[in-house]
């Protein structure tokens, strides 16, 4: 059996790649809707989003909208990958726990 990613195995970076996977290629999402949908502070968020960012699963777009700066945040196509493969292993996982 192959072992889950442990990038993506904490609860919170798991449900933010879980929310981004919902969006295409090329799509992302504003920092403060994701902190909204997942509930967290902002400084948790950007710590788990640096996280992910290093290991190429996400990545971070800031861009100015007005005069104000807005972050979006999108999956690779390696975080998808990753995110395949961590599926795949945690329902194997649970369908053959030996």
């Amino acid at each position: 059996m192959d072992e889950l990613d442990p990038v993506i195995h904490v609860q919170a970076r798991l449900r933010i790649v879980t929310i981004l996977d919902t969006f295409g290629p090329g799509d992302s999402l504003s920092f403060p809707r994701l902190q909204k949908l997942l509930g967290v502070t902002s400084g948790n968020l950007a710590t788990h989003l640096r996280k992910l960012e290093d290991s190429g699963y996400i990545r971070v777009r800031k861009v100015l909208e007005g005069r104000s700066p807005v972050t979006y945040i999108g999956l690779t196509e390696d975080g998808r990958t990753a995110f395949r493969v961590y599926k795949k292993n945690l329902r194997s996982l649970l369908e053959d726990p030996i």
